[in-house]
């Protein structure tokens, strides 16, 4: 290749790589953390092969969200009039940016945690016993299966509508929570009142049907009981 070519095609990547974090804010955001979280690598005067997990999972990250950035272009480029198809190509991208990043939050935790004096083991240990962190956990699972629920049964959309109701299961999770964690039964009778309105209100507004609603009562109390015998 011709010594210009290659020139062109290193500044043709460089302009590519400066448009990206000119006009989309998510990558200034995980640029500006990344090189945060490697200079914080350094001072911590990480090993080697801790340094280069980070840089790999950083660049990972960034990959994503560039492929993603494309896809919606070429989709924007290709599409001349809103298509169910193309949002869903790049829900998927952004799918993949999600994925991308929590799997690079996790590989940092257990890089850091180890020269913070907080093993991995010890973490998820403390995790386990806390019930503010239960019932984290339980919130997080109640949505993942609210959201499982309607892609399985392609119903609605993952925040709005469809078969469950994603309030009502998250507000009934809260009241097991508490029900769990206070003796008191005017906050328990208070916590109850309030989950009910959220469900009822998704049926009055008719976003949700009597059965969306009570099945998703039903997930977010049952999912949670669960999660608070089998981590206490």
């Amino acid at each position: 290749m011709p010594k210009n070519k290659l020139v062109d095609s290193f500044n043709y990547a460089i302009e590519g790589l400066l448009y990206v974090l000119r006009t989309q804010r998510n990558m200034r955001v995980h640029f500006l953390f990344s090189v945060f979280i490697i200079l914080l690598g350094i001072y911590m005067d990480l090993k080697a092969l801790e340094i280069i997990a980070l840089v790999m999972i950083i660049t990972f990250v960034l990959c994503a969200e560039i492929f993603n950035t494309a896809i919606e272009y070429t989709i924007d480029l290709i599409s001349e009039t809103k298509s169910p198809l193309a949002r869903i190509v790049k829900d998927i991208g952004a799918g993949a940016v999600l994925l991308s990043t929590i799997s690079a939050v996790i590989v940092g935790y257990i890089i850091f945690s180890r020269h913070l004096n907080i093993p991995f083991e010890s973490g998820v240990l403390k995790i386990a016993q806390s019930p503010w962190h239960m019932t984290f956990i339980a919130l997080i699972v109640v949505l993942s299966l609210v959201i499982a629920g309607k892609v399985m049964l392609h119903s609605g959309t993952p925040f709005r509508g469809g078969m469950p109701s994603g309030h009502a299961a998250m507000a009934f999770s809260l009241w097991t929570a508490i029900l769990f964690l206070t003796s008191n039964d005017v906050v328990v009778i208070l916590a109850f009142i309030l989950a009910f309105f959220v469900a009822r209100s998704r049926i009055v507004n008719a976003i949700h049907n009597f059965w969306e609603a009570l099945s998703g009562a039903i997930i977010g109390t049952l999912t949670t009981t669960l999660i608070f015998q089998v981590l206490k």
